[in-house]
């Protein structure tokens, strides 16, 4: 069975829920149960659905109860509340995993219970095919087997260009638009930073792709002479976030340097500023070019963190089913203070931010709702854990 809040008698969770600080425990203890009872407390409970995961980085549902799951050292597995997970999927292309690269992101196509299809990003090697040196983020498409155990007809669609020695910054987030396009958020590879201000390479860029591979004829910069035709949006430092909003517009947060990580709503042909405007410093202080934190031409974010949270993970809430307060709350994962950020909307911009889990000691890698409605949360760790929140009885 799924580990839940009758496993492990010695685990509890601190979570806060609307203006009230709750307390969810993992118990088997009567009393301490009697007395939680008694205070009357809203609760919401952390239910393992699977663990032992190698460093899991994205979740995505092939049905109501079974999810793909990958772990950034190169494999894909099914995992099911009360099961063991898969065996790894057969059939990935090559990946080159080290640092932050691997096996990214992972999404199912809007009409996967009738094609089977889904999309992934990982760190791609250069070869002899794409050229140049060193390695960069690539998406591809494949059709799951009937029986879960393979991937077939995959198909590289997307790889960004040019390669570049680093380990550093692929973002990798997909984002599947209702018009059936593709968003994939693309890192600057760190020290090619100066590189998302141009239009000639994918560094520091969204992209924007049909689902065949080929160029969508409205993307912004097709017919620029000198300008690479997928690009979406420029000025991205290291997106690890992104969604689509109940608004239908791309949302995506990304991490700043030392401070200055962003909420934005990528829009085509806009500038979102990084490295020329910044709320972020170097590491170990010191001014990002002109240390300007605006200028002329260059979107603001809807929304900053400093300290830098190192945000990854995004996800918005439809449902109601922990209450109407939440619902169209956007949650965000933080790596670096391990912790899950609620935050309430209002006209596009952060109104109220709680921190949820805060004492749940992992880096939270990935946030999704999943077909019942529930929010799921994946823990970045050697020893990672695919997460439920349950809410309160």
């Amino acid at each position: 069975m799924p580990a839940s809040s009758t496993i492990n008698t010695s685990t509890c969770v601190r979570i806060s829920i609307s203006t009230a600080l709750a307390l969810a425990c993992t118990i088997t203890n009567p009393a301490t149960a009697q007395d939680s009872h008694q205070a009357k407390t809203s609760a919401v409970r952390t239910e393992v659905i699977a663990q032992n995961l190698d460093h899991p980085w994205a979740v995505a549902f092939i049905d109501r109860q079974r999810m793909l799951v990958t772990e950034r050292s190169g494999n894909l597995r099914v995992v099911q509340a009360g099961s063991p997970a898969s065996a790894p999927i057969s059939g990935l292309p090559r990946i080159d995993a080290g640092g932050q690269g691997g096996l990214l992101d992972v999404i199912t196509d809007s009409k996967f219970s009738s094609n089977r299809t889904i999309y992934f990003c990982y760190s791609e090697e250069a070869n002899a095919k794409t050229g140049g040196n060193g390695n960069s983020t690539a998406m591809a498409s494949a059709r799951l087997s009937d029986d879960s155990k393979r991937l077939e007809q995959v198909k590289v669609l997307f790889s960004q260009k040019p390669k570049f020695n680093s380990r550093a910054h692929f973002g990798c987030r997909i984002v599947e638009h209702t018009d059936g396009t593709l968003f994939l958020t693309l890192g600057d590879r760190f020290s090619r930073m100066q590189d998302a201000q141009t239009l000639h390479t994918h560094h520091g860029k969204i992209v924007r792709i049909n689902k065949d591979g080929s160029i969508p004829a409205n993307n912004p910069y097709v017919g620029k002479a000198g300008a690479l035709p997928e690009i979406w949006s420029i000025g991205h430092r290291n997106g690890q976030g992104a969604t689509l909003g109940p608004d239908g517009q791309l949302w995506a947060h990304e991490h700043g340097p030392q401070g200055g990580d962003e909420i934005n709503k990528p829009q085509a042909g806009k500038n979102y500023g990084w490295p020329v405007i910044t709320y972020g410093e170097n590491y170990g202080g010191g001014k990002i070019s002109e240390g300007q934190t605006s200028k002329a031409g260059m979107e603001q974010p809807l929304h900053q963190w400093t300290p830098s949270i190192a945000p990854s993970g995004m996800a918005f809430l439809r449902s109601d089913k922990y209450g109407k307060a939440w619902q169209g709350n956007l949650f965000v994962g933080s790596l670096k203070f391990r912790y899950l950020a609620r935050l309430e909307i209002k006209d596009s911009k952060v109104v109220r931010e709680e921190r949820l889990l805060p004492d749940i000691a992992q880096r939270i890698r990935d946030v999704r709702e999943g077909p019942d409605g529930l929010l799921y949360v994946l823990t970045d760790e050697g020893r990672g854990q695919l997460l439920r929140l349950l809410p309160a009885q």
